[in-house]
Formats: C-alpha cells, sequence, structure tokens
C-alpha cells in the first residue's frame, strides 16, 4: 500500500511574489521592434515607412557618419511617418533604418539647474559638465484646471521704476514685451533679471543670434544675477524643432520651480521665433499658409505655450512670464502681435522714437497697458497712475503746437499743466541700467512727480 506523500508548501509571501515577477521577466522575449527605413528627404523633413509611431513620439535615424539622428514625429500621411530631426542631418542616406522608440520627450529639472546655461535638449552650454537634476517632467506640461488656479493678488517688484509704477505687474501675469530690433529690448529684460525680488528667474532665448547668448549672459545678466537664474538658448542656426523645443523647456523648468511653491520669473525673447519656428515645421510638412504666410497650427500653438504660465494652485507657486513680440518694420498689426494681445494680461511697447531721442527705458507709456493693475494696486497709486497718463497723454498730443511755438500760454488750462509736469514726467520715465528701483520707490517716485504744486 503506498503512502501519500506530503505536498510541500509554497510560500506566499511580498519578497517570493518579486523573485516570481523577476524570473517571468527575464524569461519574457524582449518586444519586437518595428523598423522603417528612410524613403523621402525635402529640407529638414524627413519621410519614413514601415514603422509606426505616435506623434510626438522618438525615432533613431541609422547615419552613415556614426552616430544615430534623433527624430520626432511630427505628422502622418497614410503609412508614411514625416519626422523633424533634433540635430545634424550630415550622413543620412536613402533608405537608412529608422527605428521608433516608442517614448515621447523627456526633460530633467531640479535646483542644480540654477545658474546653468542649457540648450533645447538639457545638454549644458557653460562647460561645467552635466547638470544635476531631481526629476523628469514631460516637455509638454501639463494642464492645470483653470477653477484651480490662485487669483493674481499681489504685485511683483521688477526692478524697473516705469512698470513698477505705471504697469504694475501682477505675481502669475503674463505680459508682452512688444519691440523692433535694436530698441533696448534686451537690456530691459537684463534689468528686470537682476533687480525683480522674484526667487527664481527662468530665460529663454529662442532663435536669436548667437553671438548674444554670451553677451546676454555675460554681461546683461553678470555673475549676480545667474546665481539665481536657469538660462536655455536656442540659437537661430539650431533646426525649428530645437528651437520650439527651447521655448517648452524652458517653461517646464520654471513649472518645477513654481510646483515647489516659488516665484518664478519667467523671461521668453522671443514669441515670435517660436512662431516662426512652428510655421518652418507646419509648411515643411505641407500645412497651407493661412494668415499673411503662417498656417493655422501656428495660433494654436502659442496659447498651449502661454497658458502653462500664470498661479499655480493652492501651493502658493506662480510664474509671472514676460513674452518678446518681434514687430516686423515696428508693426504692431502683425499676425503674430496681433494674436499675442489677445492672449496675454497686457503688453509693454517699446518705441523706436524714443530709443533714437536717447529716452531709455523706451516705454510707449500710451501704447502699453497691464490688465491685472487695477486689481492690485492702492487707489492712492491707481490715481496717481491715471494723473501721469492724463498729463503724458494731453502733452503729446498738443506736442507739434507747443515744439513750434503756435501754442499761446492761458489757451487751454489741461495744456498749460501738461506742460508744467513735463519735464518731472520724463525724468520719472527715464531710468539707467544699472540704477534699481524698488516698487515701493517707483511708487513714491510717482506720487512726487504727479504732486502739486509742479515745479516747472
Amino acid at each position: 500500500m503506498k503512502t501519500a506523500t506530503a505536498i510541500p508548501e509554497v510560500p506566499r509571501g511580498g519578497r517570493w511574489r518579486e523573485r516570481l515577477a523577476g524570473r517571468r521577466a527575464r524569461l519574457r522575449p524582449p518586444p519586437l521592434v518595428v523598423e522603417g527605413k528612410l524613403t523621402r528627404m525635402v529640407g529638414l523633413t524627413l519621410e519614413a515607412a514601415g514603422c509606426q509611431e505616435a506623434v510626438g513620439g522618438r525615432c533613431v535615424v541609422a547615419s552613415a557618419a556614426g552616430d544615430p539622428i534623433e527624430a520626432e514625429v511630427v505628422g502622418f500621411a497614410g503609412d508614411r511617418l514625416f519626422l523633424m530631426p533634433t540635430g545634424d542631418l550630415r550622413g543620412l542616406m536613402p533608405g537608412a533604418r529608422v527605428t521608433p522608440t516608442h517614448r515621447v520627450c523627456e526633460v530633467s529639472v531640479g535646483r542644480g539647474l540654477l545658474g546653468r546655461v542649457l540648450d533645447g535638449a538639457g545638454r549644458a552650454l557653460d562647460g561645467l559638465g552635466p547638470p544635476r537634476t531631481e526629476a523628469r517632467v514631460p516637455l509638454t506640461g501639463r494642464a492645470l484646471n483653470p477653477m484651480a488656479r490662485a487669483p493674481i493678488r499681489e504685485p511683483l517688484d521688477v526692478g524697473v521704476r516705469a512698470i513698477n509704477a505705471l504697469l504694475s505687474v501682477g505675481r502669475g501675469q503674463r505680459l508682452g514685451l512688444f519691440a523692433g530690433s535694436g530698441v533696448g529690448k534686451s537690456v530691459l529684460l537684463s534689468m528686470m533679471t537682476r533687480y525683480t525680488d522674484a526667487d527664481v528667474i527662468v530665460v529663454g532665448l529662442v532663435g536669436e543670434r548667437g553671438r548674444e547668448v554670451k553677451e546676454f549672459v555675460d554681461g546683461n545678466l553678470g555673475a549676480e544675477g545667474l546665481a539665481r537664474a536657469v538660462v536655455v538658448a536656442t540659437p537661430a542656426d539650431h533646426p525649428p524643432l530645437m528651437r520650439l523645443h527651447g521655448a517648452m523647456l524652458a517653461t517646464s523648468i520654471a513649472e518645477y520651480f513654481r510646483d515647489q511653491g516659488l516665484q518664478v520669473l519667467l523671461l521668453m525673447d522671443s514669441l515670435t521665433r517660436y512662431a516662426q519656428a512652428q510655421r518652418e515645421i507646419a509648411l515643411a510638412i505641407g500645412e497651407p499658409p493661412a494668415t499673411k504666410g503662417y498656417p493655422p497650427s501656428v495660433f494654436a500653438r502659442l496659447p498651449q505655450l502661454v497658458e502653462r504660465a500664470g498661479n499655480g494652485d493652492a501651493r502658493g507657486g506662480s510664474i509671472t512670464a514676460f513674452y518678446t513680440v518681434l514687430t516686423e518694420g515696428d508693426d504692431q498689426n502683425d499676425p503674430i502681435a496681433d494674436a499675442a494681445r489677445a492672449i496675454l494680461d497686457g503688453h509693454v511697447v517699446l518705441s523706436r522714437p524714443l530709443a533714437e531721442s536717447g529716452h531709455y527705458p523706451a516705454i510707449d507709456v500710451e501704447a502699453s497697458i497691464s490688465r491685472a493693475m487695477l486689481g492690485i494696486v492702492e487707489p492712492e497709486h491707481r490715481a496717481a497712475a491715471q494723473r501721469f497718463r492724463r498729463l503724458y497723454t494731453v502733452y503729446q498730443q498738443h506736442r507739434d503746437l507747443i515744439s513750434v511755438g503756435a501754442y499761446r500760454q492761458g489757451s487751454d488750462p489741461q495744456v498749460d499743466e501738461a506742460v508744467a509736469y513735463h519735464s518731472r514726467l520724463l525724468a520719472f520715465l527715464r531710468q539707467d541700467k544699472e540704477e534699481p528701483v524698488s516698487l515701493q520707490e517707483s511708487i513714491r517716485d510717482l506720487k512726487a512727480a504727479v504732486a502739486e504744486p509742479a515745479q516747472a
């Protein structure tokens, strides 16, 4: 008679499950990767057939030069993928192997980025080695519920008297800096970078001249300004996709610090170059132009980038953003300038005639506005700003008559008052780039400039 053999009890603890899962993972065959081939290249646009990848996904293209080229899927037609490279295209050959990676672009962020200069891929440009990071976040960011955003209630000191007093900026506000070339835009940005009371400054230099990067970091920003700043630079000679990524990377870094509860000042130079990079990509893959050569996707991309800035949730962080907008030929009705005005919370216009007359910063007070100012300033401050604008505007309306001596004193009391105050108003608006002016000093100087009686 056979005796029953006892079946040993199998342990059911957590470690046993981990060992079993690890064994199954080792025995599981690696996933199959369906590779395609490069079938066409026109300009910077690559076409691949025989593989599949989602829009925004990454592919690696084999190169005869040795190093593979990374590209991003920007569109498709039938079974063809449209790719845009992130680097140099030299070495590509017909039929080159295209391998999907099945991953989207993520970026590394952390406090170790402070004081560093990066490119659009997050690589160091300052020769100090790879930056220390703490987390990885998607390049496209995450959408915030508009009902969860904190309202704009507190002012932010940017260190520029005319902006602090007449165009007061709230924490979490998004403003445009509208300017042509050579009117002091970079100097004004550097002043805000050095003199603001924000905790962290993130500067995005998108599509500008390469020499301006070092000039801005060494000359305008300086060691003191760079210590609490992160600079992301993608000059004009970078591929259009990298220029897009440069703006998105700067925004992702700003979002990381905002989520830590910090007050962030984001300076993007420029929103126009970002739009032009998207136009290059859209036209290359066949999207038809709509408004003065800009395809519709350009005007969809702009609010997607801008809406990532602003106040955060209950944690208290904020991103106050300035986006420079290059007005071609000083045309304020340029399509990008017009679209930017509609999605921003105000705009600061720099005037070429003021710059040519040696008036810096060349802020056109009449054409500039801060839509959040009324909700963040005291009644006395608001009344002084309105009085300043009235006096300044009255003088400008009668400037020609006053200049040629055709205006006779006593003809209009308002004009007489504007003439008496004009020198004080101009002195208030002028500020040396090495002269920081705090928010409280700006309000005090404003009240003094419009106080009665005026000193002619």
